[in-house]
């Protein structure tokens, strides 16, 4: 099996496809609106970035989750080292952001296979030693995820990207 497809119970982790990029994109923004993330709605302007799957394509390395109909359950970007869409990752590093799983997936572990895949490519790329992310207080089911999987917290990297949002960060050593 190669590096850019996982099986998974009843699903298939693969970089994204893109035809793929608009369904991603509106599971992405769908997943922050509807869990109440952004702070102006539908009107917020991370929205259209959330959206933008192909520009995140241009700088990382999006991956998918997809069933085996070809649907698309969720996503993520993952980035090795400094990067324009790296928030936290520096040399040696690796980040992932703007991971999401679409509600009727939602239980099934994609959000946790998705992250799987994204340190199975940390641990492959020559000199990186961590795995970092971002994520918001209010992002309980991530939280757990993360921890589940061995990522500790590192409040002293905790920042806001802009007034009134103040993200957390966590760290997993490879």
């Amino acid at each position: 099996m190669d590096q850019t497809t996982r099986p998974e119970a009843d699903f298939t982790i693969r970089a994204a496809e893109t035809a793929e990029y608009d369904v991603l994109g509106e599971i992405t923004a769908r997943a922050y609106l509807d869990d109440g993330l952004l702070d102006f709605g539908e009107d917020d302007p991370y929205l259209a970035t959330l959206r933008d799957v192909a520009a995140r394509a241009a700088g990382a390395e999006v991956l998918v989750a997809v069933d085996a109909d070809g649907g698309v359950l969720g996503g993520v970007a993952h980035v090795s080292g400094p990067s324009a869409w790296a928030d936290l990752a520096g040399d040696g590093e690796a980040e992932f952001r703007m991971l999401a799983v679409a509600p009727a997936a939602r239980g099934r572990g994609v959000g946790g296979a998705l992250v799987r895949a994204c340190v199975e490519r940390a641990r492959a790329t020559e000199g990186c030693v961590r795995v970092r992310l971002s994520t918001q207080k209010s992002m309980l089911g991530a939280h757990r995820i993360y921890e589940r999987l061995g990522f500790v917290r590192t409040p002293e990297r905790d920042w806001s990207p802009i007034p009134g949002l103040s993200l957390l960060t966590y760290s997993l050593e490879i």
